[in-house]
This record gives C-alpha cells, sequence and structure tokens, in this order.
C-alpha cells in the first residue's frame, strides 16, 4: 500500500490573506506570514520564506488573486514573476492567470484559478509518487537533495512523494538526504518531513555523497527540478549536476520527479537559462553567524543544470516523459552567466613522467589499487572481493567517461607551465 496521502500544505487562503509558513525557521519553530498585497507575496518568495518550484508557482498564483481584489494584476505580473527568475513554474502560473483571467482579471476568476493551480498540483504529485515507486518497483536505498516534500509543493511532494511512496509500499530500505548548503533544505525540511511521516532516514554532509555512493549505500539518486528545457536538461538546486555525475561513475541510477508545469518546450537547452545568484552572506555565515573572515567573497549560484545524458528517468503526473528533441550534448549555461564551452574533443595535457609509468590500479591512477570506488559498486550477493563491479557500473561508466571532458591535472599543467595556476571561479 502506498504512503502519498497529503499531510500538510505550506499555504493557507483565508479569504482575505494570502498565509504562508515561513520556512526559514522550520525545524525549530512554526511561524506563518500573512500576506495582504502581490508585493508581500513577491517579497515572501524573494526571501524565501516559501520556496520549491510548485509551492513559488501557486503562492504566485495566490499573490495574482490578492492584486486582483486590489486593481493591480498587470503591474503584478512582472513583479512576481521576476522575484525567483529560475524556476519555470513561478513565471507558468502567473502567465496561466494572465492567459484565462485577463485583461479583465475579474477577482472571483482569478482566485478560482488560483485555487484550481494549487489543487491540481496535489493531485499531480499524488500521481507522479506512484509512477516513480512503480517504475523504480523494488526494495531500494535512495538518496534525495534539498527538499521536495510538501514543503515545496501543494502537498505530498514530487521526489519526496516517490520516497513516500515506496516507503508505504515497502520498498523503501534507507532514506539518505543531503543536508543541502547554504540552506541547509535537507537538513532542516526534508529530515523534518521524513520525521513526520516516520520514515527511517540519515542525514549525509554534501560532501560525503561519493563516499556514500563508493560504499555501494545508493541504488538511486531521487530529485525535483525547477525547469526542464526542450531538451531535457534539469534546473535544479546547486549540487544536483554532481550528483548526477557522481551517479553515473558508480553506476546508481538519476531519476528527476517535476509535474508538466515544470517542462519549458519554448527554452531549447540549460545553456538559454539564467542562473540566479544570490548574495554571498548566504555562504559566509550560517544561522545568523558569521563562519568567514569578514572581508571573504562568495560566489553562490543557487540552481545548476544537470544535462539530460546523466538523467536515467524524469517522472511527470503522466509517467515517464522524454525529450521531443533529440538531446545533443549541448553545454549548460555556466552560473557566472557565461556558456560552458564544449565544442571539439576534449583535450587532455600529456601525463607526466611519473603518471606515465604507474601501471594501472597503481595509486594515482582511477583503479581498484587507489580509489576503487570510483568505477565500482560493491556486488550484494555471495562472498565477492568488495571492489566487484557489476557491469552495468562498468558501461554507465565508460559511457560517461566517453562523453564528459575530464579537468585539466593541474600538476601537469603547472609544470608545463611555469608560474601559471588553475583558473578559480570569481566572487
Amino acid at each position: 500500500m502506498s504512503d502519498s496521502s497529503d499531510t500538510f500544505r505550506p499555504f493557507d487562503w483565508t479569504g482575505a490573506q494570502l498565509r504562508l509558513l515561513d520556512q526559514r525557521h522550520l525545524p525549530h519553530r512554526s511561524e506563518w506570514l500573512a500576506c495582504g498585497e502581490a508585493n508581500a507575496v513577491a517579497a515572501a518568495i524573494r526571501d524565501m520564506v516559501v520556496r520549491g518550484a510548485p509551492a513559488i508557482g501557486i503562492a504566485a498564483a495566490f499573490g495574482m488573486a490578492l492584486a486582483a481584489r486590489d486593481g493591480g494584476a498587470s503591474a503584478a505580473a512582472g513583479l512576481l514573476k521576476a522575484a525567483r527568475p529560475t524556476a519555470v513554474n513561478l513565471a507558468w502560473a502567473v502567465d496561466r492567470i494572465v492567459a484565462r483571467c485577463g485583461p479583465d482579471f475579474a477577482p472571483a476568476a482569478v482566485l478560482a484559478e488560483a485555487q484550481a493551480i494549487a489543487d491540481e498540483d496535489l493531485a499531480q504529485n499524488r500521481a507522479m509518487a506512484e509512477h516513480g515507486a512503480a517504475h523504480i518497483g523494488k526494495p531500494v536505498r535512495v538518496y534525495t537533495h534539498c527538499n521536495t516534500g510538501a514543503l515545496a509543493t501543494g502537498g505530498v511532494g514530487t521526489a519526496l512523494g516517490v520516497i513516500r511512496a515506496l516507503h508505504g509500499h515497502g520498498w523503501l530500505q534507507q532514506v539518505y538526504a543531503g543536508e543541502t548548503r547554504p540552506w541547509l533544505q535537507g537538513a532542516r525540511l526534508t529530515a523534518w518531513e521524513l520525521g513526520q511521516a516516520g520514515i527511517p532516514h540519515q542525514l549525509v554532509v554534501d560532501s560525503a555523497a561519493a563516499s556514500l555512493m563508493a560504499a555501494g549505500q545508493v541504488d538511486w539518486v531521487v530529485v525535483g527540478a525547477d525547469r526542464i528545457t526542450a531538451n531535457g536538461d534539469v534546473l535544479n538546486k546547486i549540487g544536483t549536476y554532481s550528483l548526477a555525475v557522481l551517479a553515473r561513475h558508480h553506476g546508481v541510477k538519476f531519476m528527476v520527479v517535476a509535474p508538466r508545469s515544470t517542462l519549458d518546450p519554448d527554452t531549447a537547452s540549460g545553456a538559454d537559462v539564467e542562473i540566479e545568484q544570490r548574495p554571498g552572506n548566504e555562504v559566509t555565515s550560517l544561522a545568523g553567524q558569521t563562519m568567514a573572515p569578514a572581508d571573504t567573497q562568495a560566489w553562490n549560484p543557487v540552481f545548476d543544470c544537470t544535462p539530460h545524458g546523466l538523467v536515467d528517468a524524469i517522472v511527470t503526473e503522466d509517467g515517464l516523459w522524454r525529450p521531443a528533441v533529440d538531446p545533443q550534448p549541448s553545454p549548460c549555461r555556466a552560473p557566472t552567466g557565461r556558456t560552458a564551452r564544449s565544442t571539439g574533443p576534449p583535450r587532455r595535457p600529456a601525463p607526466s613522467a611519473a603518471r606515465a609509468a604507474r601501471p594501472p590500479g597503481q595509486p594515482g591512477q582511477h583503479g581498484p589499487g587507489r580509489c576503487a570506488p570510483a568505477l565500482t559498486r560493491p556486488v550484494r550477493t555471495g562472498p565477492v572481493p568488495v571492489h566487484a563491479a557489476t557491469s552495468d557500473a562498468r558501461e554507465s561508466a565508460a559511457g560517461h567517461h566517453r562523453s564528459c571532458r575530464r579537468l585539466p591535472d593541474t600538476a601537469t599543467q603547472a609544470a608545463a607551465h611555469p608560474g601559471s595556476r588553475p583558473p578559480v571561479p570569481r566572487a
């Protein structure tokens, strides 16, 4: 029996105001912020009182209802859409109301449309939960990132909804929740939701994900999405891309769960999407306490882009989704606003004499003698060596290395170009 029931929702329409559960204070205290006008809703979205692509879209829809009541819906549309530019659900919800209720924006009609968006999202999440669980269909250990549960949606959740359904079917052996710096949505919100649902889980430091996969403790990575472009590139919380690379490297399956409203058929690829940058003090401080020297600059993109080739399954309310266009290899847009270079064959520096003399598998190489987990996962049955690899893992890793560019060896680069140093991202 599945467990994708609706337990709570992060918003409440009172008839005169939109109340939003202030997620910045969870799990320590529960506070609701009352928004009586569209400007307040836009500020709540921008300041992450409410977060998660579906929940942001729902909040914006009710913000349009407040604006229609006050006679300023046309002006509010642009204000709300600008609050957070990467999440496509935000623009989708506002544009839907403009298309169906404009140009008159009768208050009753706008409110009814906002309520419909919220109700549809809940039904879609329940459907996605079942589709995702059915696709996996067996006992698994799952790693998830950020928060994709009821707090981020109209109820149940996207990726976390699939996890709840797996738990209900008896297929969930373990959940690992990445902490998700710098806002710690995994530590604060996902762990809280899992605890409320009675689902066994462990919190993981983001940088421990590779070691966890290398130990053979993860079967699927299941995440949400803020935008999926026409070619299947996935824009999601920063850190998703690195998890996808790690998953492919270790033969772990990677699933993205998102409603069709997150699909963006008008954007060709992730290279065309603006990546939101947030203030550096979100990185240099924690819970109001400064953690870095006062003059430290920080680079703080909120999202990254995962190429479609690293994704094994995209699940919507209609089941598995595949891009209509052939997802040719293409660069995702760098968070700095520059597009990463990806044309032509990768250029690799010649190995140093010491590295060239080492046989495969010796320290310094990506082989079983050094970091065996790089291409392997333990086989779960029989008395086999700890670092034995499955054929699927080998094939997956081999395919990944054929299609991805290896970063230059910095020691070799330095020897070849004295006085040079590897590039550092600008703050």
